[in-house]
């Protein structure tokens, strides 16, 4: 299972059951992801037909026990995070809005009617999910979002737009946050409530084998029951927001490591000057200092994921994560395509397209801005979002 990056003997560091878990989504990414990425991104398409496969393999709220869900650890699903980015960012984005993202609100706030009907179907892969909070005029202040739930009788009445709303198109169920008259509140939305309109955002340069769309939400009647009942205000979507940002520790240093192994085997192949790219002084330095990155980004990962199962990850920690691993995995991408010359800016080769990616990955579920100066109230204690 090692890998050339693996310089201090990383997966050492895993159970047997974690290396296990590791292996099978590995392999499941070789043999279904990898060798159809490229047509796939080129035309812009999500693969529906792995959903089920992604299921048997325990992927979908993975990290949540009960009602179906896999039950794994933090850390077990970060290593699965990164081996499915190895394949592509989109796919491990699926992965992190159906579990970390809907189901995750639905079993921190859902009653127990909701979870019993839709944590099975979500964790089967027979229902998808999507989750609305991001607005046209609201990304990275969620607080001064426009869409509203009004009470009619006993009903609810939604109207807004939310827009990068991951899966929306191909969803049964929406986690719709609205304000209300008491607060910002979540709402399970059926895709076919008349009123609920979800279109891709075409054409994009990043993500192209992921969707993501623009919701209308005109005069969506809902029951009583569709309100999550169990969070009130915008501590219950950040609560998910986390759980994503999470798994994104762990997937963007798995695309940056397989971006790295692809420059390493082409520039053990390529010959310039009748030598080996990976022959000169210059192209070893480059991939040292990139596996340097990788290796402290793992473990970074590591040891926030022992504190989440431990139950002591702190969501300042989680921004420390997010912030360095994005960073640090974009720049590494990019450095890969230089090491490929010409034939890094061809889908036969991913880094590029990794580092397309991830230009989404570190813009979403907050922005480097955003975790810089939420690590800046933690140090000053001088709040500076404003």
């Amino acid at each position: 299972m090692s890998l050339d990056y693996d310089l201090i003997s990383f997966e050492s560091l895993l159970t047997e059951e974690e290396r296990l878990l590791q292996k099978s989504v590995r392999s499941f990414v070789d043999a279904t992801i990898k060798p159809n990425i490229a047509g796939w991104y080129e035309d812009a398409v999500f693969p529906l037909e792995i959903v089920p496969e992604m299921a048997k393999l325990g992927l979908l709220g993975m990290h949540l026990k009960g009602y179906g869900c896999a039950g794994r650890s933090a850390v077990e699903y970060g290593l699965a995070g990164a081996e499915l980015e190895a394949g592509d960012s989109g796919l491990r984005t699926f992965v992190s809005v159906q579990g970390s993202l809907a189901m995750s609100a639905i079993h921190k706030h859902g009653s127990e009617e909701q979870k019993n009907e839709w944590l099975p179907q979500m964790a089967a892969g027979e229902a998808i999910g999507c989750f609305g909070l991001t607005e046209p005029t609201a990304g990275s202040d969620p607080s001064s979002m426009k869409t509203f739930a009004r009470r009619d009788g006993d009903d609810w009445v939604i109207n807004g737009a939310k827009r990068w709303i991951g899966l929306a198109s191909v969803a049964k169920v929406a986690v719709i946050w609205a304000q209300t008259d008491d607060g910002v509140r979540g709402f399970l939305v059926p895709t076919d409530t008349p009123g609920f309109t979800a279109t891709p955002i075409e054409p994009k340069l990043s993500m192209r084998a992921s969707i993501q769309c623009d919701i209308e939400l005109t005069d969506v009647r809902l029951p009583a029951n569709a309100l999550l009942p169990n969070t009130k205000g915008l501590r219950g979507p950040f609560e998910c927001l986390n759980e994503a940002r999470y798994g994104i520790i762990w997937g963007a240093m798995g695309a940056a490591r397989d971006a790295w192994q692809v420059a390493v085997d082409y520039s053990k192949e390529r010959l310039q000057f009748d030598k080996p790219l990976a022959g000169y002084q210059l192209t070893q330095e480059k991939l040292v200092n990139m596996a340097l990155e990788i290796n402290k980004g793992f473990l970074l990962a590591l040891h926030l994921g022992r504190l989440k199962d431990a139950g002591q990850l702190q969501p300042h920690q989680i921004s420390v994560g997010k912030l360095n691993n994005c960073r640090e995995a974009i720049e590494i991408a990019r450095e890969c395509r230089s090491i490929l010359g010409g034939n890094g800016i061809t889908l036969d080769y991913s880094p590029l397209r990794h580092a397309n990616n991830l230009e989404s990955v570190r813009t979403y579920e907050g922005t480097d801005e955003v975790h810089t100066l939420v690590l800046g109230n933690k140090i000053t204690g001088i709040p500076a979002f404003r």
